[in-house]
């Protein structure tokens, strides 16, 4: 008997052994000791979250825990939030010796951003500044940022401390955020930009200007390249202090491949680096921020647009490209329905600083160019309230900062 049991056992253990060993086997290589975790997150207090009025919230500020080290199994930390639109993660250190650095991907790699240790644009990556200590990488469109070390020095200790990222909300969820006067009248008639591409094509070309506007990692505004020298314009209300142009993202080429198709791409984007006048009064007067960028380079080939320099007409023909909802660029041509009656001035001269139109925006539309049929810059975009949505006089606008454009 005791024989007999003593087989049963040996029996076991070689097939305890034969299953585990089937196990390993079929298991990819580094499945449990490298396989990368996304640690824990929290939202950040109330008084961190992103507040401006008049702007577009998109994204919450959550705090994190995460850290990279040389060991193998410590070099890749995952930064996720299901369901986000984006994901903007903020290094509050960087240890890193010469020759190591730091990549922040998106998981296909379609959007990968390099930091080192001496965090030059020049020869890495562009990222956004608040004042406090560290950086924050550009945003990863999606809900999920890939951070990995790369480094082949053994070392102790963590490489790179993250304690913070912006995730960005749904389209459910900006609605459920932002509770701001409707623009939009009677019939949305806007469309993706690439539906016009053929139509309209003119139109289409000068909507490469406009960019998605990300401020201080949660807001939402748009804003265009004006002029042929290294200038920007956006709204007042948008951001009109340095340290908000220094922590935005301008994001060009962000729309859809494809008509009603909700398939853009990640864009290029760069960078706010100077902030060279903002207009006085208040958010119903001219309303405008004048700034440059980072790596302007790399967004030359999108075009340029031009302020008109005399008053408009009512009745005058107009457009509108942008971002409304911090949705894919559409372009605002119609009023009501496609190929029904076009966009135009209502009043030229509805107060001293605004012109009026019908033509549809909404919250995010803020710093929208409005063109005339000559393709010139009118009016910059600010207000809503059908029937009549407001954008600051041009021609005021430019008066003001010709001498800091090439127009």
């Amino acid at each position: 008997m005791k024989h007999a049991l003593r087989r049963l056992r040996t029996a076991a253990v070689t097939l305890a052994v034969c299953t585990l060993g089937l196990s390993l086997m079929s298991a990819p290589a580094e499945a449990y000791s490298d396989q990368p975790l996304a640690p824990h997150s929290a939202r950040a207090p109330e008084s961190e979250q992103f507040s401006v009025e008049g702007v577009t919230t998109v994204g919450e500020l959550r705090t994190v825990d995460g850290a990279l080290s040389h060991a193998r199994n410590g070099r890749t930390q995952i930064i996720r939030h299901p369901g986000a639109s984006y994901v903007k993660v903020h290094f509050s250190s960087l240890r890193l010796a010469h020759g190591d650095y730091v990549t922040v991907s998106s998981p296909d790699g379609r959007e990968s951003y390099r930091y080192d240790r001496y965090l030059n644009r020049a020869t890495g990556s562009d990222y956004t500044t608040d004042g406090q200590p560290g950086f924050w990488a550009m945003s990863v469109e999606g809900d999920t940022a890939v951070v990995t070390l790369h480094s082949s020095r053994p070392s102790r200790g963590n490489a790179a401390t993250i304690d913070r990222f912006w995730r960005g909300y749904d389209r459910t969820e900006v609605a459920q955020h932002n509770f701001s006067t409707l623009s939009v009248c009677s019939t949305d008639a806007r469309r993706d930009v690439v539906c016009y591409q053929s139509s309209h094509p003119t139109e289409y070309a000068r909507s490469n200007a406009v960019a998605r506007l990300l401020i201080s990692g949660g807001g939402m505004c748009t804003t265009w390249r004006v002029g042929d020298t290294n200038r920007m314009l956006t709204n007042k209300h948008c951001f009109s202090t340095q340290s908000a142009v220094s922590g935005s993202e301008m994001q060009f080429n962000y729309q859809c491949a494809t008509c009603g198709g909700n398939n853009p791409g990640p864009g290029t984007k760069v960078s706010g680096a100077t902030l060279y006048r903002v207009s006085s009064g208040g958010s119903s007067q001219l309303d405008y921020a004048l700034y440059s960028v980072n790596n302007f380079a790399s967004i030359q080939g999108f075009g340029t647009l031009y302020l008109a320099t005399t008053a408009t007409t009512t009745g005058a023909q107009m457009y509108i490209p942008g971002h409304g909802d911090g949705r894919p660029k559409r372009l605002s041509i119609y009023d009501n329905t496609q190929g029904g009656a076009r966009c135009t001035v209502r009043n030229a001269n509805y107060n001293t600083w605004n012109i009026s139109y019908s033509c549809d925006t909404s919250g995010g539309n803020s710093g929208s160019p409005v063109l005339n049929a000559s393709h010139r810059v009118i009016a910059l975009h600010h207000l809503g309230g059908c029937p009549s949505n407001q954008g600051a006089k041009a021609h005021l606008i430019y008066n003001e900062i010709a001498s800091l454009i090439d127009n």
